[in-house]
């Protein structure tokens, strides 16, 4: 999945909003995994359990003041 995260960074001139989807979904995998090892576990693939929490955190909210955003320009 970092593989496909890096090609698609190196694709869009380090765009992060054009690869959200797939960092997302590492994200997503991450949470699985702490969900099954525990809060504890460690992972080279994942970020330790807090800062995931944290980075899914303000990636929600980032798509949140972006449709506000979008909202008020309307």
């Amino acid at each position: 999945m970092q593989c496909a995260i890096q090609a698609c960074l190196q694709r869009n001139a380090y765009n992060e909003r054009k690869c959200s989807h797939l960092i997302d979904a590492l994200y997503e995998c991450c949470a699985e995994f702490y969900r099954r090892q525990g809060e504890d576990a460690s992972s080279v693939c994942c970020p330790k359990y807090t800062l995931l929490k944290l980075k899914i955190s303000q990636r929600q909210q980032a798509e949140t003041d972006a449709e506000l955003r979008e909202t008020r320009k309307r």
